[in-house]
């Protein structure tokens, strides 16, 4: 892969970096320097809190904790690729050692896996 190339899916794959931080802070807040996270629940109506009011909000809550398992995991995985990118293995199996398929590389610029060894990558 060249330079050029490389400079390309970095260039993605911090957009995508920027876009979860986004997706985060909308949701809750960083515990820490290390990139944790935490959900912050909608506040309740102290005065009168209603049953439906409280049902819907941990309801909402429980979701949003479901989301951001998702989201952090996919954090880690493009934060990886950027050290990929870094330490020059970027684009390479890790399964065969083969170069990446520049397709698979557009459809998921934190692949780790050539198409053919696309199971153990998820």
């Amino acid at each position: 892969m060249n330079e050029q190339d490389l400079q390309y899916f970095k260039d993605k794959l911090e957009a995508e970096l920027a876009d979860l931080t986004k997706q985060f802070s909308a949701m809750g807040r960083q515990l820490n320097e290390a990139g944790d996270w935490i959900v912050t629940p909608q506040p309740i109506d102290q005065e009168t809190p209603e049953f439906d009011e409280i049902a819907d909000t941990i309801e909402e809550f429980e979701g949003d904790i479901a989301v951001l398992n998702v989201l952090e995991k996919r954090y880690t995985e493009v934060q990886n690729a950027l050290e990929r990118i870094e330490a020059g293995t970027y684009g390479t199996c890790q399964v065969s050692g083969e170069p990446i398929e520049r397709e698979r590389l557009e459809a998921n610029p934190a692949a780790t896996t050539a198409i053919a060894h696309k199971e153990t990558d998820e």
